[in-house]
């Protein structure tokens, strides 16, 4: 529980760095990246507070979700923070996949809260 909580951390804290930056020191095309990737990035840091605060319990699917929304952040976040400071991204089509990634992390969400390894 306490490596998820510190990962929660880390990506509210880096969401409201970014954020701040974003809105002060960035041209406006630039902000609205910055923008995105950090409200995407917060909303996911709370995700994982709560799937932090959770444990063990739920077992592989909620361990996947976790897992999936990690790599989904860096990838879909990561990625726009990249663009919006001009540099090249690592990847091609690596904002698609992130997005991809976290939408599949809530669906593993929704098969954990009706199956039966939750209940």
């Amino acid at each position: 529980m306490a490596r998820w909580l510190g990962i929660a951390g880390g990506n509210g804290a880096m969401a409201i760095g970014f954020a701040a930056y974003g809105a002060h020191g960035l041209a406006p095309q630039a902000a609205a990246l910055v923008e995105r990737a950090s409200q995407f990035q917060l909303l996911h840091a709370v995700a994982l507070l709560a799937l932090a605060r959770m444990g063990g319990e739920g077992g592989r699917l909620l361990s996947s979700a976790r897992i999936l929304m990690v790599v989904g952040v860096v990838a879909f976040s990561g990625s726009l923070y990249l663009k919006a400071l001009g540099l090249t991204l690592p990847l091609p089509m690596i904002t698609p996949f992130g997005g991809i990634t976290l939408l599949l992390s809530w669906l593993l969400l929704v098969i954990a809260g009706f199956s039966k390894e939750w209940i």
